[in-house]
């Protein structure tokens, strides 16, 4: 693959301090999947009465082991739990083979962890269209197994990246009645990231007290704002993966409280963030800000075709603020546009309204906002009251180098 020589400029300072959660624990190990010389596998143990929830990429050719998470999702037990992910390797269009191979890892999991086999949940993330090596993976797994750390967090980011250039992690608390919930998570992504929902792969864990349909509901419900409203270059893949994972070791229920469900949003969304911050080649991390549609899900097709457009992104990248390019974009949506009534801002700099260049527009003053690192287009369709607001980045040479080249 494509050798990543630089830390995407949009990434955060440093990797934060995330909280331990109590109830899961963490290991690595470097299992030789694809890559040398780095860990590549990540196991996760989960105490016993753990609920889990997730989301999953829709493509029809989805993986393996997406295709076993998603039978097993919602299966009440009150056993523990494990989550096994891999790099390198995305056991997706790889047949019988491919089930052979989530069924010997899972069961191999079981053995190691003392679990039931329906409450191991795989993950795999790399190249499409190649055994994978599961022996390299079962091999380590006695390992891992003994190796487990309630701090092990931060390695586990670092174990499932792939064409990533930095790990991606955040959390949140909340409090609950005097009594504090804490939520952690880790994320993998930089291409091939469209809903639904992107090549990525996010586990959250929380050790609040929660239902599983609860945590499912608000999991489905936050999914649709953040993984499902990002997109780098428009390519759905094969392996997304989401899994929230409640251990309820703190003993505070969060039934009732939106407090909760607030604080796992912002976990979720800073995730996604990072993900486009970390898109493949990025140089600017752009937020379009859709108003006026007939409709929410009307200003999300709009939205989503504005931050899809090659033609846009290459402007962006080039710090071209060329908003022809957005009136395009929202043309050929497929959702309901009145030429005469649309009005479009970059950044406070309105460029265009009711259909026609803004009177007083400064070129001078809208292509000083291009030469950010932080894009805002604002769009007003002028019809309704619907919104949507999604995240993408600019399209630069460097996502062709890293991708040409990623086999290789």
């Amino acid at each position: 693959m494509a050798k990543i020589t630089a830390v995407s400029p949009l990434a955060p300072a440093a990797f934060p301090d995330l909280p331990v959660i109590r109830g899961v624990a963490f290991s690595t190990a470097a299992a030789g999947v694809k890559y040398q010389g780095r860990t590549d596998v990540m196991l996760a143990t989960l105490i016993p009465g753990t609920v889990i929830a997730g989301a999953f990429t829709r493509s029809a050719t989805r993986s393996a082991p997406v295709l076993d998470c998603q039978a097993k999702l919602g299966k009440s037990s009150d056993a523990g739990a494990a989550i096994l992910v891999n790099s390198g390797n995305s056991n997706a269009f790889t047949g019988k083979g491919g089930v052979a191979s989530v069924e010997a890892i899972t069961a191999a999991v079981a053995a190691a962890c003392d679990l039931p086999q329906a409450r191991v949940f795989t993950s795999s993330t790399g190249v499409i269209g190649e055994p994978l090596p599961h022996d390299r993976i079962t091999a380590v797994l006695k390992t891992l197994a003994a190796d487990t750390k309630a701090d092990g967090i931060a390695d586990a980011a670092k174990a499932i990246m792939t064409t990533d250039t930095f790990p991606k992690g955040a959390s949140a608390s909340v409090d609950i009645d005097g009594k504090k919930v804490s939520i952690s998570g880790i994320a993998k992504g930089s291409g091939m990231i469209a809903p639904d929902m992107a090549t990525m792969l996010v586990y959250i864990f929380t050790d609040a007290l929660i239902g599983q349909d609860l945590l499912q509901a608000i999991v489905s419900r936050s999914n649709e704002k953040t993984f499902n409203s990002i997109t780098v270059d428009s390519d759905t893949s094969t392996s997304d993966s989401l899994i929230v994972a409640a251990t309820g070791a703190s003993g505070v229920s969060v039934e009732g409280h939106d407090g909760f469900s607030d604080a796992l949003h912002g976990v979720m969304l800073d995730l996604a963030h990072q993900v486009v911050q970390d898109g493949e080649g990025a140089t600017k991390f752009v937020e379009i800000v859709v108003t006026g549609a007939e409709n929410d899900a009307d200003a999300k097709v709009h939205a989503m075709s504005i931050a899809n457009s090659p033609l846009i992104k290459t402007a962006i990248a080039g710090e071209d603020p060329n908003w022809g390019r957005v009136v395009m974009a929202v043309g050929k949506s497929g959702a309901a546009a009145d030429r005469d009534r649309l009005s479009i801002r970059f950044g406070d700099v309105e460029v265009a309204k009711d259909g026609w260049r803004s009177e007083g527009y400064s070129e001078e003053a809208a292509a000083n906002h291009m030469k950010g690192q932080n894009i805002v287009i604002g769009v007003d369709i002028g019809l309704g009251s619907g919104t949507a607001t999604v995240w993408t980045c600019d399209l630069t040479h460097g996502y062709i180098s890293i991708n040409a080249d990623y086999r290789s």
